[in-house]
């Protein structure tokens, strides 16, 4: 991408939808204080294709340089994410009539956190996933897990060894690919004749309705639309056929995939999406017009609540060293004199620095010790998973806040 055109259709990229300035990458933890001093800082802008309507972020940093093998993020440590996989696998078995023979497979398989559930169920199971670190504890839970970016090529390798899947997940990985025409291209490769390929992806429609702005950070390199991924679906040899409205991420679409000659049925699910979408202008310009002017408005919410409560002498910590909260805290500028500390369920966090605004990242057990009076939840979407595991803290009348859409305490 040249930077001004589009990545999927050169198309131009005329239409703004936010910019951030520049910020660190969101999942790149500060380990030795002394890496502050070379901590780099990238470009965060988003803008929009007036030819394919794909939101994109415009300068893309390497994928390489984000999902190393150090990557932190584990899915597991979310009790409801996990349970969440499992209840996918159910209904995919149930609906889907799979069998102890069928492969399923899973691009972007992180810990193995999905496919543990298939393996349970004695089927066969195959992970995809770039970050050597998950792929190595996907490893030890029994998963087979290649360490690979996938897209057309490596999928033709696939198909060369016959392994084509009855159901593909590639739920939440859709935003975080570079070149995502050469990603979904691949999947005509790897499907069976009546094979199912299912994406999961926060729905830019939420994105812009809830002012989500903190979901936009340098590894969602998209923020997709039903109207811009079928066109990507078409030009690939692929079709979609259903849809489902999901509660994850503030707001998901799982979108039912299969080849473009498989036998299913366009649901009227996917007639109202589509529909939807079409009512909020997202097929023209002025569908994403005063995003940024309400993005500000959420930022001067936290700010001001911020320096009310200093004012009062409120102690404010936080919960969830979470790359949407690192968009968050970067783009207001919040540094540890705001807030003192950050706790954290991942080991694999704890003991850091968030990027940029360097707040130290500890166990939940500082809560205990610390008692703060605000407990501000970056990782929004999981409010009420993080608010009923630490429901102690009223004891001493502390309080939880969320700041997206609008300041909440509660």
């Amino acid at each position: 991408m040249t930077g001004q055109s589009c990545r999927y259709c050169n198309g131009k990229l005329s239409i703004n939808l936010a910019n951030l300035g520049r910020t660190p990458l969101a999942n790149s933890y500060i380990a030795d204080p002394k890496d502050i001093e070379v901590e780099e800082l990238f470009p965060l802008h988003v803008k929009v294709c007036e030819d394919c309507y794909l939101a994109q972020v415009v300068d893309a940093v390497d994928a390489s340089s984000i999902f190393d093998h150090d990557y932190a993020y584990l899915s597991s440590y979310s009790s409801s994410w996990v349970q969440h996989a499992k209840h996918y696998s159910d209904t995919m078995v149930e609906r889907f009539h799979l069998k102890s023979d069928s492969l399923i497979m899973e691009i972007a398989s992180n810990d193995g956190y999905l496919l543990q559930h298939f393996l349970a169920k004695g089927m066969n199971v195959l992970g995809i996933e770039p970050a050597g670190h998950a792929a190595d504890v996907a490893r030890e839970k029994g998963i087979d897990t290649r360490v690979a970016f996938f897209n057309e090529q490596m999928a033709r390798n696939l198909e060369n060894e016959n392994l084509q899947a009855d159901l593909i997940a590639a739920n939440n990985v859709l935003a975080h690919v570079p070149d995502i025409g050469n990603f979904v291209a691949g999947f005509k490769h790897v499907l069976k004749p009546s094979g199912v390929l299912t994406f999961e992806f926060p729905h830019l429609l939420n994105l812009i309705k809830q002012v989500q702005f903190d979901t936009i950070y340098h590894e969602h390199y998209s923020y997709i639309s039903l109207i811009s991924l079928e066109r990507i679906l078409q030009a690939c040899g692929l079709r979609a056929f259903d849809v489902e409205k999901l509660d994850t991420h503030g707001g998901s679409l799982r979108v039912f995939c299969c080849l473009a000659s498989a036998p299913f049925e366009t649901t009227d699910m996917l007639h109202s999406v589509r529909k939807a979408e079409v009512d909020a202008c997202l097929n023209k310009p002025e569908g994403y017009a005063g995003f940024s002017q309400k993005v500000q408005a959420v930022r001067d919410g936290l700010l001001n609540f911020i320096e009310e409560a200093k004012s009062k002498n409120k102690k404010i910590a936080a919960y969830g060293a979470a790359a949407k909260g690192n968009t968050f805290l970067n783009y207001a500028g919040i540094t540890s004199e705001s807030i003192d500390f950050v706790v954290d369920q991942s080991k694999e966090k704890q003991g850091r620095l968030l990027p940029g605004s360097h707040i130290p990242i500890f166990s939940p057990e500082k809560l205990k010790e610390e008692k703060p009076d605000y407990i501000l939840i970056l990782p929004w979407n999981l409010r009420a998973e993080i608010s009923h595991q630490h429901s102690y803290v009223r004891q001493w009348g502390g309080q939880f806040v969320i700041a997206v859409p609008a300041i909440e305490v509660f």
